[in-house]
């Protein structure tokens, strides 16, 4: 038996049922995030700060 494994992380199918927002949008949100931080991100933070540079990105 032979199985498969899909290659399409979940982020993306995630972010393809949210309308896209503009570079500058996710990067206001990003700053608000270290704002909020006081510049030290714990492990929560860590993590919507990766799903947003990804986002940014993909926006870019």
């Amino acid at each position: 038996m032979v199985y498969t494994m899909s290659t399409t992380p979940d982020v993306v199918l995630e972010r393809a049922e949210v309308p896209a927002r503009t570079a500058a949008e996710v990067n206001e949100e990003i700053r608000a995030l270290w704002f909020r931080s006081g510049g030290t991100l714990n492990r929560e933070q860590r993590s919507e700060y990766e799903r947003l540079v990804l986002e940014w990105a993909s926006a870019s």
